[in-house]
């Protein structure tokens, strides 16, 4: 069961035809969201985040999607699907006929659940994917619809039993993985990039550099990564929602440390 613009119907009922913007031209949105124990974990940050990206999309706010009416559409589909499910899918879409001009900007929305196993690899691999690259600007720090890059990045890393790639930026700079944002350690240096090298604005990237900023053990920095940075490395995370920290055993022939990924879990883990 899908969540159709607050209307729960069957996920097979095409309610989404061919003429959704969605499809024919990427307008459209989305928020990947964890609910654990029939709460929406930092709905918050996904919230604010969906509002302003929204809005630098110029799509039209309804008054009702306020957070509260946000949280219950998101327990409405978990609810219909059993209480089950722990991914969440919140996709907004401009609701509107027209070619690339839309002739309005009101917007419509999709909630989907899937019951996804969590769990952090012992063993995770990855490298560079150097075929196509991110425009550093505002616009890559949306969680868009237009996200081709990390598709063909992913194809890559499954036809190269990788777990996972590196993308890259215009400027040959690292930005992030496919699917959660990048932070390298080095001695007790945390480095991350900036938003303006492109990486997505990610919630979990806000809440650890939340807690890096109140931490004294470490040392944060956001700044432009190298690819040769990642070889220096003593430690490289993923972060997600999902999954949370995903340390980085591989790359190439580097082998990581993973003490510093545990230590930010433990401080996410107490902060919640």
């Amino acid at each position: 069961m899908i969540n159709y613009n607050g209307q729960i119907i069957s996920e097979n009922s095409n309610q989404i035809n061919y003429n959704n913007r969605g499809f024919k031209y990427g307008d459209a949105l989305f928020e990947t969201i964890k609910v654990e124990d029939e709460a929406v974990v930092f709905c918050e940050d996904h919230y604010f985040r969906l509002m302003a990206s929204m809005r630098m999309l110029r799509m039209e706010i309804p008054m009702e999607l306020t957070l509260e009416f946000f949280e219950a559409e998101i327990l409405k589909t978990i609810n219909a699907n059993l209480g089950t499910e722990n991914r969440v899918k919140f996709t907004v879409f401009r609701d509107a006929d027209g070619l690339y001009a839309p002739n309005q900007n009101k917007i419509a929305y999709v909630v989907e659940v899937k019951k996804v196993d969590i769990q952090v690899k012992e063993s995770y691999q990855v490298d560079l994917y150097k075929d196509f690259m991110i425009n550093p600007n505002l616009l890559s720090t949306v969680k868009t619809n237009n996200k081709i890059t990390n598709v063909l990045a992913s194809i890559y890393a499954k036809e190269n039993e990788l777990d996972n790639c590196v993308l890259l930026n215009s400027n040959k700079n690292v930005v992030e993985f496919t699917n959660g944002n990048i932070f390298l350690v080095k001695g007790k240096t945390i480095t991350t990039p900036p938003l303006s090298d492109g990486c997505v604005k990610g919630v979990m990237r806000k809440n650890i550099l939340d807690v890096l900023e109140k931490n004294t053990e470490y040392v944060l920095e956001e700044s432009s990564i190298s690819p040769f940075a990642i070889q220096k490395a003593d430690e490289v995370f993923l972060t997600n929602v999902i999954v949370g920290i995903q340390p980085i055993t591989q790359y190439r022939k580097k082998t990581f440390k993973t003490e510093t990924a545990g230590k930010l879990k433990d401080l996410l883990t107490n902060l919640s």
